[in-house]
């Protein structure tokens, strides 16, 4: 008798996201499956202070649209030198008409000369599970420290990674997806939710 898997929903219309959530949970006991993929087209607000708010939200809003367990992200680069920011508003970073490439030249210019010791920064990811029907969410975090370099580089990856220094040498757009998904803050909140779904499928 064959089990019918579980679905896991991925609480997000970002592409960069859910690429990295499907190489993430591709050896879980769940079929991952999109907004899209379900036919749901859903874009919550993000009201919350804190990226555990923002997450819960769009955790639980994904989980009742498809009435299957869900999970949302939410997550930015925190630049010292910038007083932490742009945080949890890393996504709207110099406002509603800037694309990825517009931020980060943003946040070069905003970091001018600074020299690389000033330069530190994190990435951090909060990862919300939420299943439909109830108020219970389960919350992971995760961080990655880095800096920010002084030019954009590399291919691979999505919004601030040409920027974003895993070593003080290569950027996170320089790196394998491999290389990224073991030592990413989103690949570390992920593989704890990932844990905790293996311990507690139902």
């Amino acid at each position: 008798m064959v089990t019918e898997r579980k679905r896991l929903l991925l609480a997000t219309n970002n592409p960069g996201k859910v690429r990295e959530f499907r190489r993430l949970l591709a050896d879980g006991p769940f079929d991952v499956v999109t907004p899209a993929e379900l036919g749901i087209a859903l874009d919550v607000d993000e009201t919350g202070t804190t990226y555990a708010e923002n997450a819960t939200l769009k955790a639980k809003a994904f989980a009742e649209a498809g009435n299957c367990l869900a999970l949302a992200d939410d997550s930015g680069v925190e630049v010292d030198a910038l007083g932490g920011g742009p945080g949890m508003y890393s996504a709207r970073y110099g406002g509603p008409g800037l694309d990825d490439p517009g931020r980060t030249s943003l946040m070069l210019r905003e970091l001018g000369p600074t020299l690389p010791a000033g330069r530190t920064a994190r990435y951090r990811a909060v990862v919300a599970l939420a299943r439909p029907g109830t108020s219970d969410v389960e919350l992971f975090e995760g961080v990655q420290e880095g800096s920010i370099g002084f030019e954009p580089r590399g291919e691979r990856g999505f919004g601030y990674d040409p920027i974003f220094l895993v070593d003080g040498k290569r950027t996170q757009a320089e790196i394998s997806d491999d290389e990224k998904d073991q030592i990413s803050h989103r690949g570390k909140a992920v593989r704890a939710a990932a844990r905790w779904l293996a311990e507690h499928p139902d």
